[in-house]
């Protein structure tokens, strides 16, 4: 009866879910046509709001900072994967499952591990666990569902913002980061949250431990019976495959050698690394932050690839991963800019208020998921609702960080239906948004006891 829920909700979607950019030009103008009555119902103030939100600047063009941070956690994650080392692993993990249920309990265990050191790398390494699965599947003989295998490969990003790239917690452990999301008067109020109080916390250890059990089990259970429904991992391009492995023979010049030679990078690495560890032990694992994880990753990515040639192919493989990012990113900050510049995340977050605690978290998650669907970034998320649910907490006597843990909680549930992350692994896993949201949908419906459960039990 699950399979065919799946099965079901996999037809729907094929048939109904467009482009994402369709989506993203679609949210634009629903959020255009609620800020009209906010702007005296003129096109143009809305407009205006599109570009420069409250003003300064903060619509459009926004996030292009943090998206710039996203587009390097992305590829030093994906550059990471592609070293020898992972793929050996992910070779010798490909190889593990004999049926589908299998594959998709491997995968998503997989996935949801790697996204908790670092987002980019967990839904690199899943898209790419989830296609070599399906081709040695394919090589193998055997049917193994490919679809459902594609979804196990994005769980990464249930629980990434649990895990130590997350955006909001990494963004609120020091004074100066809080004053620039909550502003000079508020931020006095609360306190920095380190990381021991967030993704360090008994909450997040349980929230983790329960998805790990319920993810994985769900999709086991969504996966087909019958093999008519069962769809196979696409065939290679065989002549791209060739062209790809058939390197020219470099001639062997200084240059070559300067571009070959470990010596190279490993001054970068060891600069890279050497800061990583001084700031570690200064600051303390509790104050890490998005440069911080971006140097490391970067650092150990060159160091593994062990010349500069190795690592520039592989940026340069995991560059295309980005276009979805660059691309919508502009326009979900000018979504943004509508909604902080028109107070429409302001009609969000004053339902909250007057909540209890324990009231106030479950809203937080639940609005949380809302607002993700129209501005699918943690970050950018936290900018626009950080200050009125950190209001509200110090209204209900909540404690700040597990309200921020619920806001987390809620931005990354509904990733399973928000396509925005999912780019990397559909050009990867070379299947349609439509062939995996089906199941990640019913996923939705189900995890949310992971997460509502512990709020109610931690609050």
């Amino acid at each position: 009866m699950v399979s065919r829920f799946g099965l079901w909700l996999s037809e729907r979607a094929k048939r109904y879910v467009p482009d994402p950019f369709v989506l993203a030009i679609g949210l634009t103008l629903a959020v255009f046509l609620m800020a009209l009555p906010r702007s005296a119902w003129s096109p143009l103030a809305v407009i205006d709001l599109w570009i420069e939100g409250s003003g300064g600047g903060k619509g459009f063009w926004n996030l292009l900072k943090f998206a710039m941070q996203m587009c390097l956690i992305l590829l030093t994650g994906y550059a990471l994967a592609e070293t020898r080392v992972v793929r050996s692993l992910i070779g010798r993990l490909a190889r593990l499952p004999k049926s589908t249920g299998g594959a998709v309990v491997i995968v998503s265990l997989v996935a949801m591990g790697a996204a908790l050191l670092n987002w980019g790398l967990g839904l690199i390494v899943g898209a790419l666990l989830a296609r070599e699965v399906g081709r040695v599947a394919r090589e193998d003989g055997r049917l193994i569902h490919y679809p459902i295998v594609c979804a196990a490969g994005y769980t990464g990003l249930a629980v990434w913002h649990g895990g130590f790239s997350g955006s909001a917690p990494l963004k609120a452990t020091s004074a100066k980061q809080l004053t620039e999301i909550l502003g000079p008067e508020l931020s006095a109020k609360v306190p920095p949250m380190l990381l021991g109080d967030t993704i360090g916390s008994s909450l997040n250890f349980t929230v983790i431990a329960l998805c790990a059990v319920m993810i994985p089990l769900t999709l086991f259970l969504l996966c087909p019976k019958d093999e008519e429904d069962i769809i196979q991992a696409p065939a290679e391009d065989s002549a791209a495959t060739e062209s790809a492995d058939v390197q020219p023979e470099e001639e062997s010049t200084p240059a070559s050698w300067l571009n070959n030679a470990f010596i190279v990078i490993l001054i970068p690495a060891g600069m890279g690394l050497a800061w990583c560890v001084s700031w570690l032990i200064s600051k303390g694992l509790g104050s890490l932050n998005p440069n911080v994880i971006n140097l490391f990753m970067l650092s150990l990515g060159l160091l593994l690839h062990g010349s500069v040639k190795a690592y520039v192919d592989a940026i340069n493989k995991a560059v295309h991963s980005c276009s979805g990012i660059i691309l919508q990113y502009p326009f979900y900050a000018g979504i943004m800019g509508i909604m902080a510049g028109a107070g429409l995340v302001a009609d969000v977050g004053g339902l909250l208020s007057g909540l209890g605690a324990e009231a106030l978290a479950v809203a937080t998650f639940y609005s949380g998921g809302l607002v993700n669907l129209f501005v699918p970034s943690g970050g950018g998320q936290w900018a626009v609702q950080g200050p009125i649910v950190m209001e509200a907490a110090l209204q209900a006597g909540a404690k700040p960080s597990t309200i921020l843990m619920a806001l987390a909680y809620g931005d990354q549930w509904t990733n399973l239906i928000q396509p925005f992350w999912a780019l990397p692994l559909l050009g990867i896993c070379r299947v349609k948004v439509s062939a995996i949201i089906g199941y990640t949908a019913a996923l939705l419906i189900i995890s949310q006891i992971c997460f509502i459960v512990p709020l109610l039990i931690f609050t």
